[in-house]
């Protein structure tokens, strides 16, 4: 019931309308999902297996540098205004037409502040190759901290190390894989029918009660399954790669369906929503844990 309704996703680039408070740092980041492979540590967590190398399955996201090119000011209710960097070619990038002066932003009035920034996509080997702006949340005590802290970044590429640390847990935002318009069993796991039942198989067995005389939005029916925004919650980053050191981490064929990855990236502990080359969006965790890094012993570039 948590996930109704089940419709298609309005955007890929999905919006994170929900920052945890904290230090002074930068709250999230973007990247591309490459593929999964296996990795080997040792577990170093209160677990049966604490001491003893352990194989779990990990993700691996490009994340290329982002560049922020402005600053997004907020008031309880509503935006005030925004603070966009005079550098032209970062506004020829973005295909920013130049509007009326913007008025002065009152900071009495400032509750929330956050970055501007884009991705560019074409310096990875998806093939896509328009920009990808964002929202990106900054922490801080107040926001006369975070406007300070905001105005020292701008104009300034972001890379993946700057944001998280190694062993951080992190929240995962994006789209599911789309399966298109599916049938209740599949999209709900209901159970099938005997074939003497009805004559038919894989439907529900009732629409309802009797009274109220009309279906609920409960009923398991047909419709479109996938393709829809999830938030995945506590990720652990299991390393943070560098773009000099790519040979650790790419397959000799490069990732299925990917290619080979040619930025920074990151491998976290686990799956991830979504299938290759779809944007990702990262956070630091909303329900924060302590950190624990983790030493690979193994990364498995086997070819695909």
């Amino acid at each position: 019931m948590g996930f109704r309704p089940r419709k298609r996703a309005a955007s890929q680039n999905v919006r994170i309308s929900w920052l945890p408070e904290g230090e002074k740092r930068v709250m999230g980041f973007a990247g591309y999902k490459a593929g999964m492979m296996h990795v080997a540590y040792t577990d170093q967590s209160e677990s049966p297996t604490k001491g003893q190398e352990v194989v779990s399955a990990a993700t691996v996201i490009e994340t290329p540098p982002i560049i922020v090119y402005g600053i997004r000011c907020y008031d309880s209710t509503r935006s005030l205004g925004d603070i966009i960097t005079t550098d032209e070619k970062l506004l020829k990038a973005l295909n920013f037409k130049k509007k009326k002066t913007p008025k002065a932003i009152d900071e009495a009035e400032l509750k929330d502040v956050r970055l501007l920034a884009f991705a560019e996509p074409n310096t990875t080997s998806i093939g896509k190759k328009h920009i990808e702006s964002m929202e990106v949340g900054i922490g801080g005590k107040d926001a006369k901290e975070k406007l300070e802290y905001a105005k020292s970044m701008l104009g300034k590429p972001l890379r993946a190390k700057d944001v998280f640390r190694p062993g951080e847990f992190i929240d995962v935002i994006g789209v599911t894989k789309g399966k298109g318009w599916q049938g209740a069993v599949k999209r709900f796991g209901i159970a099938k029918q005997r074939r003497k039942a009805t004559n038919k198989v894989r439907h529900a067995g009732t629409l309802g009660q009797w009274h109220p005389a009309y279906v609920l939005y409960t009923i398991p029916q047909a419709g479109q399954t996938g393709y829809h925004t999830r938030t995945e919650m506590h990720k652990q980053v299991l390393k943070l790669g560098d773009s000099d050191k790519l040979n650790e981490v790419n397959p000799s064929s490069g990732f299925l369906n990917y290619g080979f990855v040619r930025n920074d990236y990151i491998i976290l502990k686990g799956s991830i929503p979504g299938p290759a080359k779809r944007l990702i969006k990262l956070r630091l965790s909303s329900r924060p844990v302590p950190a624990r890094e983790t030493q690979l012993t193994f990364v498995s570039t086997q070819s695909r």
